[in-house]
């Protein structure tokens, strides 16, 4: 069973003990990501993340990255659009280690002009992969033009433009604004000693000074639809749809949980079998829900062959329309909801996959549901919430992403 603690600075830690494993995964979650970035510097939260394995005040960079390896260990981070996490995941006897290596990171990071002017060439290569990688480019595409001018819709990576810019001073800044203990969650799960952890988190993080100017608002973006087409040198044409969709903590999450289950996600989804299977028009064809704190985005992608973009854009209208006016059987909603509770349990099998899923409801909703609230959740779709969020979704304009090189069309 989980345990939240709240130090007195304001930070936030959630732990679990998990006596029959051997290992544990050690969790520091930031919320911030390019939703609190500006134009000017955009990218800054991943470069952020990046410097922090370039050397601190008493360990280099191979230091960081031996220490851990040297264990048999694993250490790593990654971005959001609204969260950045630092992650350990080793053997129990050496979580002191993991604790104070990730510690050490965040507080002491050298930041070295030197360090960032390499880093920065290593991101920018970063943003060349991407780009060169299109069904990558389609989704931050999608994201940019559906928040247009919103800090939401921004790319994680930032432009290259805005990477070169970027100045120690703008980091340490920025981390000051962002990087504090309220805006902060230490996530913990695997076979520890309770006592001896939280004396270490105290230790480590006790000290760690609240932001007195606070977390500036962030703002809500407007959904904005319509249809833009990019050519790009490619065999394949690479399409996403997107819709105006329903926020973090909305009553009808799990509802549209189900619709986007039965509608393109995995290969037994309306969107696989009719379009790829019974048509055979795209190799790849599927749809995801992201949410954040004020807006979600309900994305339908498709890969296919520049001459059948326009056929199958109008069989994924088709199959909505079909959603819409029959909506999903009975049996389909069943099926469903044994899908959806079979993912949770077995997703949540390991140290790593529980931190994460601990650290951002922690994060993101100040409390975590216990597995056995979010399957009471499930099991309480009916017909009538699954009608609520299809008509709420798709009852509204969409946008459309087209990238493919122009030709046979």
């Amino acid at each position: 069973m989980h345990e939240i603690i709240t130090l007195p600075n304001k930070l936030r830690v959630v732990i679990e003990n998990i006596p029959h494993v051997k290992s544990v995964t050690f969790g520091i979650w930031v919320g911030v990501g390019s939703c609190r970035e500006t134009r000017a510097n955009s990218g800054i939260s991943h470069f952020i993340e990046h410097m922090l394995f370039k050397g601190t005040k008493k360990r280099s960079a191979r230091q960081i990255a031996r220490t851990i390896d040297d264990i048999g260990g694993q250490i790593n981070a990654f971005t959001g659009r609204d969260c950045t996490c630092y992650y350990a995941k080793v053997l129990s006897d050496h979580l002191d280690i993991a604790a104070d290596m990730l510690s050490d990171m965040l507080f002491n990071s050298l930041f070295d002009n030197n360090d960032m002017a390499l880093e920065k060439s290593v991101i920018l290569e970063e943003i060349n992969m991407c780009e060169d990688t299109p069904e990558e480019l389609v989704h931050d595409l999608l994201a940019e033009k559906s928040w247009k001018g919103n800090a939401l819709g921004y790319s994680i990576l930032g432009s290259k433009k805005s990477l070169k810019r970027i100045t120690r001073k703008e980091i340490l800044d920025f981390m000051g604004d962002n990087y504090t203990p309220e805006n902060s969650v230490i996530a913990v799960v695997g076979n520890f000693d309770r006592q001896s952890l939280i004396e270490m988190i105290n230790e480590k993080f006790g000290a760690w000074k609240a932001n007195k100017k606070g977390l500036k608002p962030l703002s809500a973006p407007r959904f904005c639809a319509g249809r833009y087409e990019t050519l790009k040198d490619i065999e394949q044409a690479h399409l996403c749809i997107g819709y105006n969709s329903i926020p973090r903590g909305h009553e009808l999450q799990y509802a549209l949980m189900v619709v986007n289950t039965i509608l393109g996600n995995g290969m037994s989804s309306r969107l696989f079998q009719k379009i790829r299977e019974e048509k055979g028009l795209v190799y790849s064809i599927y749809s995801y829900q992201s949410v954040y704190a004020k807006a979600g985005l309900f994305t339908i992608y498709a890969g296919m062959n520049p001459a059948r973009v326009e056929e199958v854009t109008e069989l994924i209208f088709k199959e909505i329309e079909i959603m819409r006016k029959d909506s999903v059987s009975e049996d389909e909603l069943q099926k469903c909801k044994e899908q959806l509770k079979g993912n949770l349990i077995l997703g949540l099998e390991s140290t790593s996959s529980r931190m994460n899923s601990f650290g951002q409801s922690l994060l993101f909703t100040n409390r975590i549901k216990t597995i056995d609230e979010v399957i009471e959740n499930i099991n309480s779709v009916n017909r009538d919430k699954i009608n609520s969020a299809i008509e709420m979704v798709f009852n509204s304009p969409s946008i459309a992403i087209v990238q493919s090189n122009g030709r046979s069309r």
